[in-house]
């Protein structure tokens, strides 16, 4: 059963990792979505990913009635959060089994960030 769209749109480069995770994350849990592509030219940023996402202006970024969330790691937390009887949860119910995902998701984000070039 796919959650209703409330406004959801991912704006992202369809192949970075990192966006990956998030669609994935949305597929789990039925969520529809807005995928707004961005092309990882360097100097070629949308000026919807400079508002959203001031600090890094990197993809992905999720916005949810308006308002942005910036990071892989941090959305599909609160994608879990934010839509809990969408589907079985994402992470762990538990703090050390949460802390062990959020472990092993950080040390793959930093071989990925050492290859990747966008």
């Amino acid at each position: 059963m796919a959650a209703a769209l409330e406004d959801v749109k991912l704006v992202g480069f369809w192949a970075s990792p990192f966006v990956v995770r998030v669609r994935i994350a949305l597929n789990l849990k039925g969520i529809e979505y807005d995928f707004l592509q961005e092309e990882p030219t360097a100097g070629q940023k949308s000026e919807l990913l400079l508002k959203s996402n001031p600090v890094y202006k990197k993809f992905p970024v999720l916005i949810h009635g308006g308002r942005p969330i910036c990071e892989s790691l941090l959305i599909v937390q609160y994608i879990d959060e934010a839509w809990p009887s969408a589907c079985a949860p994402i992470l762990p119910a538990d703090s050390y089994g949460r802390a062990v995902c959020r472990f092993w998701a950080a040390y793959v984000d930093d071989q990925v960030s050492r290859k990747e070039k966008f």
